[in-house]
This record gives C-alpha cells, sequence and structure tokens, in this order.
C-alpha cells in the first residue's frame, strides 16, 4: 500500500488523506475514503477501447468509469444509476512510456493550472486501488447538487465535426481560432471566455498538453447562457509519447503569419501567441498580462512537481519538458 504523507486532492503536506479543503470542493464536505474496495482488474473491460489515431493520443486509450460516492466509498455507479464522478486508472497499452504515471501526472497538472494559474478546472483528486494503484478521479461539472443535469457539448459537436462526416481523426482536424469563432458565436459573454480559452491554449503549449483537441473544449449552459467549460484532460503528454505542439492539425491559425522564430525552429514563441490573441479578439494589455504569467516558471509550480505522486524520475522529466518549452516561448523573433 502506497504511503500517503500529503492530500490527495490538493498536495497539501502533512494529511495521509484527503483535506477538508479537498472533501468540500470533491465530495460536498462528505468523509470520503482514498482508497477504492476493488482494483483495476475486476472492472477494467478491455475491449471497447479506441483505436490509435493518426498519432498516439494517452487519452484516447485511456477508460473511463462512471462512479458515485456510497456512504463514504468511491464506488463504480450501477446501470441506469446517474454517475457524479469518473474514475480513470492507468491506461491499459503498455507502449506508453511509463504509463502508470499517467493518473499523477493528469492530476499534477490540473492542480497547476488551479492553483498557480487560477484556471478553472474540473476537482480532480487520485485514489488508491487496494493493491496501491493510482486512479485519477474527476468531479462531473455537469451534474448539480440535485442530481440535474446541466446542457453540455463538446467544441467537435458544436461545430459539426464527427466521425461519420469527417473521418476517424476528426478531433484532431481545424486549428484553435475555429474553436474561438464558435465561443464567439455561441457565448454571449465572449470576451471573458475568450480570455479563459486564450489562456488554456497556452497553458497546454507550455505544459506539453498534445492532447488538447475538439474534444478537449466543452461549452456548458448556465442558467440561460452557454458559457466555456471549466478545463479538463489536462495532462503533459510528452512524459509519455512523442508528440506535436498542439492537439488541432492546423495550429493555432492559418490566417496568422508565424514569426521568423516559428519558421525557422518549428516551434512558436511569443510573438506568435500575441498574434493569435489579436486574431481572435484580445487587446493587447490583455494579451500581455496572461503571457506575462509564463515568461518564467513558478516556484510554486516546482513546489507541487516536488509534493506529487510522479516517481522521481518523471519529477525530473516533468520540469524538464516545462522548462524546455518556456525556452521555447521566450526566444525573441528578429
Amino acid at each position: 500500500m502506497i504511503e500517503i504523507k500529503r492530500c490527495p486532492s490538493t498536495l497539501q503536506e502533512g494529511f495521509e488523506t484527503y483535506n477538508p479543503k479537498a472533501l468540500k470542493t470533491m465530495f460536498g464536505g462528505k468523509k470520503v475514503s482514498h482508497i477504492l474496495d476493488f482494483n483495476i482488474e475486476e472492472f477494467r473491460s478491455g475491449t471497447s477501447l479506441e483505436e490509435a489515431m493518426h498519432r498516439i493520443s494517452v487519452s484516447g486509450v485511456q477508460e473511463k468509469f462512471p462512479a458515485v460516492i456510497d456512504n463514504g466509498k468511491i464506488r463504480l455507479s450501477l446501470d441506469k444509476e446517474r454517475s457524479t464522478y469518473m474514475l480513470k486508472p492507468a491506461p491499459w497499452d503498455q507502449t506508453l512510456a511509463e504509463r502508470k504515471q499517467i493518473p499523477a501526472n493528469e492530476h499534477l497538472t490540473m492542480q497547476i493550472a488551479a492553483q498557480v494559474y487560477g484556471i478553472q478546472t474540473a476537482a480532480n483528486a487520485l485514489c488508491f486501488t487496494p493493491k496501491g494503484q493510482m486512479v485519477y478521479i474527476t468531479k462531473r461539472f455537469d451534474i448539480l447538487p440535485d442530481g440535474a443535469k446541466l446542457p453540455m457539448e463538446d467544441i467537435a459537436s458544436v461545430v459539426g465535426r464527427n466521425e461519420q462526416t469527417d473521418g476517424i481523426h476528426f478531433k484532431y482536424s481545424g486549428c484553435y481560432e475555429n474553436i474561438a469563432l464558435a465561443i464567439r458565436r455561441h457565448v454571449a459573454a465572449w470576451m471573458v471566455d475568450m480570455e479563459r480559452f486564450f489562456e488554456l491554449v497556452l497553458f497546454n503549449y507550455i505544459y506539453a498538453n498534445g492532447d488538447d483537441h475538439l474534444k478537449n473544449f466543452s461549452l456548458i449552459k448556465q442558467k440561460d447562457d452557454f458559457r466555456l467549460a471549466p478545463a479538463y484532460d489536462l495532462i503533459n503528454t510528452c512524459m509519455h509519447v512523442n508528440g506535436d505542439d498542439f492537439g488541432l492539425d492546423g495550429g493555432l491559425s492559418p490566417n496568422i503569419e508565424k514569426s521568423d522564430v516559428y519558421n525557422r525552429t518549428l516551434h512558436p514563441c511569443r510573438l506568435d501567441f500575441e498574434c493569435f490573441g489579436e486574431r481572435i479578439g484580445l487587446t493587447k494589455p490583455r494579451i500581455n498580462r496572461i503571457l506575462n504569467k509564463y515568461m518564467q516558471l513558478p516556484d510554486t509550480v516546482k513546489s507541487l512537481v516536488e509534493r506529487s505522486f510522479l516517481n522521481d524520475k518523471m519529477k525530473r522529466t516533468y520540469l524538464r519538458i516545462v522548462n524546455e518549452r518556456i525556452s521555447r516561448f521566450t526566444r525573441e523573433s528578429e
């Protein structure tokens, strides 16, 4: 059994289970065990997984299981029982490097996004099987406390992309300007959500999430208006696969002239994101406010990485990859 010395949600030290803040955020203040009553092999189907895409996708081979809280325990939801959580164990695909570290990777990346950068994210934590295997758990933000379900659509659905009409790689087609146009078209308070979207694209670049495709952005209806949904599925994919800078084939936008740095190195720098921000309707002061947050690695990120449930080797790899991305981003164009 894994020894717990920090909260498996907030990563605050000095806790052997979820701390009060995590219990409130994740479980409505109820006391819930971080230990599952079952092992992965007891509920893994292994037969209905997505086939590999034209690029290897971490999420594409990662099973997700609906769950609920029952008498202080996390359990799988029954047939026709509305789930309020999703469980994501380590992927079955043994070709993924360090695959058993993927739950800890996603948890850490989500915590960095929320705690360091203030990005709205789905509430999340780690839980553990009796054998000590890590399982990522996230709270469904489309389910209200009374059980009502909020209308929500991923961007692929919003823009009309699907496998039947666009092929099996549909979620990777297009560019991030397409998503921005969808936000502008469907969100009344689009300027606020456009800033959130812009920062999320930048965060995914800096933290090497090459799986930020059309289905990993969603619109959710709150009261009478659609808004950009909280971020989910944030993970440093370069820890496990050789990936691209972006999860969409068209990158930021085909309508933006690339910087000389981008043309020379094939990787975008700050100037490219400045142009993208202006292209999607943001003002220069707002763009710079967001970009300035990513010019160097905050000490708080280093601290979270050190307190994460990654093994020591993967902690070093995580920081190396992010530092490399920051170096790319901060290169000055001539």
